[in-house]
């Protein structure tokens, strides 16, 4: 029973991941851009102190997710992060990222779901830049607060290392990504910027310069958090 599980699953997020590869590349880092914009518009949204205290940002349009009895998700969108040795420059290159998760229960029917992921600290940064991350076991996450600030959060939602929003049907609200894993699209970036690059020479070392499909997304983040007002000494 438990390899037919398996093998359903895999089929699941093989034939959305298909779905998905359909996209190009261009148009996946400008849907982030229009995206963002719309998110950030709606009112109570992602409170304005916590996207000024986020190193990087990551950006999820139309995460894809259907199953029957078994739930899969898969989804690719981009990261951004702001530049200079500790985060404290303006916003940079994008790089391609792809989140992909299973959960179990009953689920009939698909949706597409758009997912904002605000990266609050350079340890988070760094995971996501090195390696594939389990959101909630290698980097905790929390559901991001709405409101026109952050007060009155939680601690674990303080300390958490991303917050995660989503935006499904006219409806926004934080959400839990626990037990998703989000990676670097490697071939993606390939075919973004032209040869082999991984997540960290693009946004950390700054070796490409910012595409023309991101420049929404990045004037867009110049315009709304031109500067990090995190704890110095947490950025060090």
């Amino acid at each position: 029973m438990k390899k037919l599980i398996v093998c359903i699953v895999v089929i699941l997020i093989s034939s959305v991941a298909a779905f998905a590869g359909d996209q190009h590349e261009e148009e996946r880092v400008s849907d982030a851009g229009v995206v963002l914009k719309e998110i950030l518009n709606i009112p109570d949204d992602i409170p304005q102190d916590l996207i000024d205290k986020a190193e990087c940002i990551v950006v999820l349009p139309s995460v894809k997710k259907g199953a029957f009895g078994i739930g899969g998700s898969y989804g690719r969108g981009v990261m951004i992060c702001r530049g200079g040795p500790h985060y404290k420059g303006k916003w940079g290159s994008p790089a391609l990222y792809a989140l992909e998760g299973v959960s179990i229960g009953f689920q009939l029917g698909g949706q597409a779901t758009d997912f904002v992921l605000l990266v609050m600290n350079p340890k988070g940064a760094q995971s996501l830049l090195y390696s594939k991350v389990k959101l909630g076991a290698d980097a905790s996450a929390a559901a991001g607060p709405k409101g026109r600030t952050a007060e009155g959060a939680t601690d674990i939602v303080m300390n958490a290392e991303i917050l995660s929003y989503s935006r499904n049907k006219g409806l926004f609200a934080g959400v839990s990504l626990e037990g998703s894993t989000l990676r670097s699209d490697g071939s993606a970036n390939q075919k973004l910027y032209g040869r082999k690059l991984s997540a960290k020479e693009i946004i950390r070392e700054g070796k490409v310069g910012i595409p023309a499909c991101a420049h929404e997304l990045v004037s867009l983040l110049d315009s709304k958090s031109p500067v990090n007002k995190s704890d110095p000494k947490s950025l060090e």
